[in-house]
């Protein structure tokens, strides 16, 4: 039986990817270091194999049988030579019917995130690829940065007035499963994803003050300030604190602010609103 290998399974993303790949029928395999987790969480509904990027010993088991692959990288593998070998044993491989790169939007235009050239990694090995780069995850939100809003009110952003066109990322997910569900009709493309609206964050302060019946005020501090913030306030890892500050970097000068139809032509329907993802989330911020 054909499957697809789903990376980084237990993620804001994959875990949406597996889902709506086992909606859509499609005999899964979800890979990852923490296998316990993941047990946990697809119990015999999928296969479930070890997979270490930086192990190649990995790569054949966890390929057995796959025909179609999802790829996260790993926030810890911040060079893009890190993901090569796997690239490398998808071409070898031999039956690869697609690979879905998790991406970032603009990266095509843009050679500093790695993502740019993990994307070209793929494309020059001869993979049948759909790239899929979106915008930034509405799960931020709710993730790395509800601390503050839960705690303190705040929302603790240095992008000042600038744009966002946020997705959710279970609209990735379905998106990203479809994709593989149907290899055929998405061969060398790649979708750009956003939210259906951009928005700066007064708004992202104003919506969620809303929803949670409490002032919540965005602070719009300055960059530096924020990353000192991030590493020596919260304890944050110093790595992945560099690479967001980067991202919201390229954010102020207005990367992230496009507004695109690729989901709606892909999916037949708009991707949810930042509204619409506040209000099914409200516990986080509680």
């Amino acid at each position: 039986m054909s499957r697809i290998l789903i990376t980084g399974a237990s993620g804001n993303v994959g875990k949406y990817v597996a889902a709506y790949a086992l909606k859509n029928g499609q005999g899964i395999t979800v890979a990852g270091t923490h296998t316990e987790t993941l047990t946990e969480m697809f119990g015999n509904t999928a296969k479930i194999v070890y997979l270490d990027f930086t192990d190649p010993a990995t790569f054949k088991p966890a390929l057995e049988n796959a025909d179609r692959v999802f790829i996260i990288r790993p926030p810890h593998l911040g060079k893009p030579e890190n993901l090569k070998p796997f690239v490398e044993a998808l071409k070898e491989h031999g039956s690869i019917r697609l690979v879905s790169f998790l991406s970032l939007l603009g990266v095509e235009k843009n050679p500093v995130p790695p993502h740019h050239r993990i994307e070209k990694y793929i494309e020059q090995a001869g993979l049948p690829y759909c790239h899929i780069r979106p915008s930034f995850f509405m799960q931020n939100i709710s993730g790395v940065h509800a601390f503050e809003i839960k705690h303190f009110n705040r929302v603790v952003v240095p992008v000042k007035n600038a744009l966002t066109s946020f997705i959710d990322t279970e609209d990735i997910g379905e998106i990203t499963a479809k994709v593989l569900s149907e290899p055929e009709l998405h061969q060398n493309r790649a979708y750009s994803i956003t939210g259906p609206d951009a928005i700066d964050y007064w708004r992202v302060a104003k919506i969620l003050s809303e929803e949670l019946g409490i002032e919540i005020i965005y602070t719009n501090p300055a960059p530096a300030f924020t990353k000192k913030y991030w590493t020596h306030v919260r304890g944050m890892d110093k790595k992945y604190c560099t690479v967001m500050s980067m991202l919201y970097m390229m954010t102020r000068f207005g990367a992230a602010k496009n507004v695109t139809a690729d989901f709606e032509q892909v999916m037949g329907k708009k991707p949810q609103t930042f509204q619409q993802f506040v209000k099914k989330n409200i516990a986080c911020w509680k």
